[in-house]
């Protein structure tokens, strides 16, 4: 089979499409023949060989993706030949809370292979069924960035029809969690440096926009938003948690779920003291949060925003248009 493999350097350039040998389901075991794929801003962290998520040499990159069964093995009982389904982010983390034991075993990173193969091998058990009226990119978006984006927005978070919630950004989680929040009812306030992308999120459902590069100081535009009260909720894709903590009212809460502006930030504690804010680093999700999201997702007729599809073969410049960024929500590889 065709799989890529991140070779003998680190950069957008290092994976190589190169043949392994064809896989094949043990007992308990589910060989997926897959369909499509997509990437995360975590893949370029990886692929450039960036601090805990530096991969050894031959690694299989990416960890979104989704295929169709096409052999089990022996005992196989929660999915059969010919269900699309999509392997989680991590494999052993089924259900409850972070344990170092469910989170030890990423797809895609420093501890396993990840998905961008003809076909891969998984446990029955780390497989997740996709809404039938998704199309096979818009399945791929799931695992990661759909995931992450649940696991910031919904319960067991407090967020209340009225309550307003700040999404920093257009890309993938962004606007994951723009339309999960509008299920809750909630004000959506989308930022971004393009006029033409805040366009596109008021036509998903954004209740206001700023953008950040016209008016620098969007803690500022929020406080004028909410009355000088501040956001209930923050999704800070970004990592400026400065700002976010600004942004947020008294008592409110921030879900940290992004690195975009680099590996540290700057905190004012004496902001962040006074406003009696709660900072939660999310971490993608389990498959009980996976199945959920779903749920939700089939019940609401929700499509996942696919900016453009890539072939099979066109990793690199996948990779690269995620960088540059032009994307708005998901980018994918069609197998």
């Amino acid at each position: 089979m065709k799989a890529f493999e991140i070779r003998d350097s680190f950069g957008v350039d290092s994976p190589k499409l190169v043949e392994r040998p064809d896989p094949s389901a043990g007992p308990g075991q589910v060989l997926l023949k897959m369909k499509a794929f997509s990437v995360n801003y975590r893949d370029l962290l990886v692929v450039n060989g960036v601090g805990r998520w530096k991969p050894p040499r031959g690694r299989v990159p990416l960890s979104d993706g989704v295929g169709i069964v096409a052999a089990t093995g022996n005992g196989v009982s929660r999915v059969k030949v010919g269900d699309r389904v999509a392997p989680i982010f991590y494999p052993k983390w089924l259900d409850g809370r972070v344990a170092t034991e469910k989170m030890g075993q990423a797809l895609g990173g420093a501890a396993a292979d990840g998905v961008l193969a003809e076909y891969t091998l998984f446990d029955e058990a780390s497989l997740v069924h996709i809404p039938a009226h998704l199309t096979d990119e818009e399945a791929a978006t799931l695992p990661c960035a759909g995931v992450t984006a649940w696991s910031a927005v919904v319960p067991p978070r407090d967020i209340t029809p009225g309550d307003s919630v700040v999404v920093l950004g257009t890309g993938s989680v962004s606007m994951f969690a723009l339309q999960f929040a509008r299920f809750l009812g909630a004000r959506v306030i989308v930022t971004s440096s393009s006029d033409q992308k805040l366009a596109r999120a008021k036509e998903l459902g954004a209740a206001e926009v700023i953008n950040y590069k016209t008016g620098p100081d969007w803690p500022k535009a929020v406080m004028e938003l909410t009355d000088s009260i501040g956001a209930d909720y923050v999704v800070d894709t970004v990592g400026g948690l400065k700002e976010a903590i600004a942004a947020v009212r008294l008592g409110g809460m921030v879900a940290f779920v992004g690195l975009l502006s680099g590996m540290t930030s700057e905190v004012d504690l004496v902001t962040f003291m006074g406003k009696c804010a709660r900072v939660e680093a999310v971490d993608v999700g389990s498959r009980e949060v996976f199945e959920a999201m779903n749920k939700a997702i089939e019940f609401h007729s929700m499509r996942p925003v696919v900016d453009r599809v890539f072939g099979f073969s066109e990793l690199r410049d996948a990779l690269n248009y995620l960088r540059e960024p032009r994307h708005f929500g998901k980018v994918c590889l069609r197998a």
